[in-house]
This record gives C-alpha cells, structure tokens and sequence, in this order.
C-alpha cells in the first residue's frame, strides 16, 4: 500500500547526493537565512528537501486514491488514456513511452489529474476520469491541489524577488483561475526491478515551472552539475522533495536550475516493493509566453547576455513547450534514435543514459 510505513531502510552503502533542506515556515515567516539557503539549493542544483509545509494528509489521501484507481482493469482505464499526441491529462499505461534512443519501452503507470478539472469540479474543463476519482474529487483532490498551488506560489513569489523582478511579475505567469498544464501525478512502478540498467523514468528536466514531490522510497537520481556520476536522492519521512523546472529557468535566464534527474528501481532491499509517488507540477498559464525577462530584471539581462544567442528564447508558449515534451515521449512517436532530440528540455551536460553512480 502506499502508505506504508514499514520499508526497509534505506542502505547507507549507496552513494546519494545532498539535500539542503529548506522549512516552509521558516521561509513563510521571512526568515533571512532560510530564504537564503533556498536560494542557493535554487541557484546551484535546483532540488531540495522542504519541512513542515502541512500537506502530509492530504499526501496520504491521494496515495490512497491512487491506490484504488490504478488497481482498476486496464481496459477501465484506458477508456481515460492520455493519447499519442501530447495531452497531458489522464491514465498512462505502461510501456507507452519509450525511455531512450533504442526506444526501450517504460515499465511505469500514472494518473494525471489537471488542476483545473479539479479547481472547477464538477465542471468538466479538459476531461473526465474515473470513478474512483471523480468520488475523491472535492474531498480529497481538491484540497491538496489547493495546498500544493499554495505552496509553490508563495516559493515562486520568493525566488521572484530575489531575482530582481518586480513585484507579481512571475505569479502573473502562474495564475490558479486560468488554464494551465499544472497537475497532481500519481505514479506506481513495479516491485523485483533490479536492475541496475533498468530506468523508471528516463534522464530529463522537469517541463514546467516548480514541483513538489512526495516518495517513500529511494530510486530518484540526480546528475550534478559537471559530474557524470549519478547520486541517489535519499527519502526522509515527512519531507518533500522540490525541485525547478523548464519554464523557471528560461524566465530567470538559468539563474534558477532545472537540472537532469532519473528515477531506477529502489535501492537494496526497497527493491522487492512497488515504488509510489505523488507529484504536483506547477506550470505556467498556457497563453504564456516562454523567455528571458530580460526587459524587468538586471540580474536575468546580464545572465543572458552570456549565454549563447537565443538559448532563453524558444519562442513557444507554455502549452506548446509541455505537448512537445509529453508527446514525444510516446512509443508510438519514436522514429529512430534521432526520436530522442524531440523530448529534450533545457539540459546542456551529456546524459548518461546509463551511467555510473
């Protein structure tokens, strides 16, 4: 079950990379130092852990959910697929993606469950799902969309003015009452993956803006910048783990790091047990437009003015940068090895597709 609290530990034999990890309401309170130590983890490796931030019911809620509507018949869930052509919303069978340039299939299944459809419920904005969802909607969907949106807002606001930028400026891209690819993920790998070349989820940067995910045991890795090693991220009970993504960083100009992360099968004894997690994605207002803010902060105009020409500029908008993504990653979508050019983000250091940790 994924609420399971009784795992086996975590082995300490395995290599992991730390974490700073920030206190929600440290920061909330407007603690100089912790709004400090966020910046950095932002700035330098774009991950960290985040304490006391008040969504662990709301957490364990929707594992539950999740629990029940991936247990549900595949062909009931099919009938909610998300589909080749890049929509976000819905059921992801497993081994409809392909994981790298030999078009290897994925192993993993997941919900999506937009924002919006659950902010207007019972309105239905993009789709419909399944009836394990649709009872869980206003109890339990709601609430932590609501807390998750909360959360990453107030960070957004933070890192929006330590970039130098006026007032709202970022949050004007991240408004909760318009359309948006934001979404709760529910996310179930198989247990008895061991191993070591078998990847959960491929190398890549996260699409959108601000993530906020909740795990109980290891298999998330990173790739730190200017090494070629991979490290675990270890879990620890009680916290999120956050990180930046795609559209923060072309806003900033790279100031704030989106960097490449994977997930693999659990480390060590963790292994023989299905792999559960639960993300909210915030991404921006589809209308938005993706680019440096060059034009509101000095900070962001002199990082991009060493950058190479146009690298913070690629003239999409928020929407068509997150269909690309997803619809890329489709098996159905793969022509060859060149395929997996089409799903990049914003990543500049090689990917060991399989490299060593």
């Amino acid at each position: 079950m994924p609420g399971l609290t009784t795992f086996p530990p975590f082995p300490e034999e395995v290599p992991t990379h730390p974490l700073l990890i920030i206190d929600y309401q440290l920061v909330k309170a407007g603690d100089a130092e912790e709004v400090e130590k966020l910046w950095k983890a932002a700035t330098q490796l774009g991950f960290w852990y985040l304490k006391n931030h008040g969504v662990d019911d709301e957490v364990e809620a929707m594992f539950e959910m999740g629990r029940e509507t991936l247990a549900l018949p595949l062909d009931e869930k099919m009938r909610f697929e998300q589909g080749d052509k890049g929509f976000s919303f819905g059921y992801k069978a497993a081994g409809v993606n392909f994981m790298d340039d030999n078009g290897t299939r994925d192993v993993t299944e997941f919900l999506n469950i937009s924002k919006d459809d659950a902010l207007e419920w019972p309105r239905v904005v993009h789709r419909t799902y399944p009836s394990t969802v649709n009872e869980r909607m206003e109890s339990v969907i709601k609430p932590f969309v609501q807390k998750s949106l909360t959360i990453n807002h107030f960070l957004i606001d933070v890192l929006n003015d330590k970039l130098g930028l006026p007032k709202g400026t970022l949050a004007a891209f991240h408004q909760a009452d318009k359309s948006s690819g934001c979404t709760a993920r529910c996310i179930k790998a198989p247990p008895g993956v061991q191993e070591s070349s078998k990847t959960f989820l491929n190398p890549h940067t996260d699409f959108g803006s601000l993530s906020f995910l909740h795990n109980r045991l290891g298999g998330l890795q990173v790739l730190p910048p200017g090494s070629d090693r991979w490290y675990y991220v270890k879990p620890i009970p009680g916290h999120a783990i956050c990180n930046i993504g795609d559209t923060l960083n072309i806003f900033s100009g790279g100031i704030l790091r989106s960097n490449i992360h994977r997930v693999m099968p659990p480390p060590g004894e963790q292994a023989q047990y299905e792999r559960w997690s639960l993300v909210f994605f915030t991404r921006p207002n589809d209308e938005a437009v993706l680019r440096a803010l060059t034009d509101k902060s000095p900070m962001i105009a002199e990082a991009v003015a060493k950058a190479p020409p146009g690298k913070y500029d690629p003239g999409v908008t928020a929407s068509e940068w997150l269909a690309r993504r997803i619809g890329s990653q489709r098996a159905a979508n793969y022509k060859g090895p060149d395929s997996w050019k089409a799903r990049l983000g914003t990543e500049t250091a090689t990917i060991p597709l399989l490299g060593k940790i």
